[in-house]
């Protein structure tokens, strides 16, 4: 039997064709600019596909040292950081979904508080700067190791995990911290992969944290790096000037091309956790 197609179902798919396009163009049209040759660009003739194919941009981007020590830098931070955050985050959570845990509301109650309000900006600093790891990895890895709303998200999707198994795991002689390891995380390979997915790309995208925290710049991560490129131009200007071609033009190409390289290696994990990242936005839906 046929569906009739209502009004709705045509003007929901209208607008939501419309936000597709307009989410999707800037992505399409920078990487037209960032292949297309600087004759083409100069005359305004690239919007949805590049014109005179070359890779001299992408070639420039990559042969930078600096390019590929962030690069390295951030990937370091990204998978570190994911990782702590997720083992401080679901500890803290499988512990607060407890309700026999001692002063459980009490301790619920004094992170939900972190929620509304912070120390601020300096003096987490000063506390940053105490410990003594200014301009060290750990310093883009452990003021942000764990959000609150991460934390309480985890708590509720392990409040849903049957009592039932964890009392049988009591009965094999597993302790808390054993039916945590063996029962509780394999069964909640959804909610690691929802959550790590929103630390890796908080932390691929971190920028104020190395400007707050770094001086060295062979720490800094890609952000700040892309950062230098867009604003202040700062590629070798060898480079710009081999190519030919009016410098403002070669400079907006290289921008473009520099963008593409550092976000496509992070949108490239949506399609590879997207089974786990469905699963894991119904986290606490109501279910029959």
């Amino acid at each position: 039997m046929k569906r009739k197609l209502s009004l709705f179902s045509i003007v929901n798919a209208i607008i939501l064709c419309g936000i597709v396009l307009v989410t999707l163009y800037p992505f399409v049209h920078m990487i037209a600019v960032s292949l297309s040759s600087n004759i083409h660009v100069m005359k305004g003739e690239v919007s949805w596909y590049p014109k005179g194919l070359n890779f001299d941009m992408y070639q420039i981007v990559l042969n930078d040292p600096r390019i590929l020590k962030s690069y390295l830098n951030t990937l370091i931070y990204t998978s570190l950081g994911t990782a702590v955050s997720l083992i401080v985050t679901s500890l803290g959570a499988y512990a607060l979904a407890k309700k026999d845990m001692p002063f459980h509301k009490g301790f619920t109650l004094l992170i939900v508080f972190t929620m509304f309000f912070s120390g601020g900006m300096i003096p987490t600093f000063l506390v940053v700067k105490s410990m003594g790891i200014m301009d060290t990895v750990w310093a883009m890895v452990l003021p942000g190791a764990v959000s609150t709303w991460n934390l309480l998200i985890m708590r509720t999707f392990f409040v849903g995990i049957p009592v039932e198994l964890e009392e049988s795991g009591k009965i094999d002689g597993l302790n808390d911290f054993g039916i945590f390891t063996r029962i509780v995380v394999p069964l909640s390979k959804a909610v690691f992969a929802t959550i790590g997915l929103f630390y890796a790309v908080g932390l691929w995208n971190n920028f104020m944290l190395p400007l707050l925290y770094l001086r060295d710049p062979e720490l800094f991560p890609l952000q700040v790096v892309l950062r230098n490129i867009v604003l202040a131009g700062q590629m070798n200007s060898g480079d710009v000037t081999s190519i030919g071609g009016d410098n403002m033009v070669v400079e907006e190409s290289l921008k473009f091309a520099t963008i593409m390289v550092s976000t496509l290696p992070i949108l490239l994990l949506y399609p590879l956790l997207q089974k786990y990242f469905v699963k894991g936005v119904m986290i606490g839906a109501v279910k029959g």
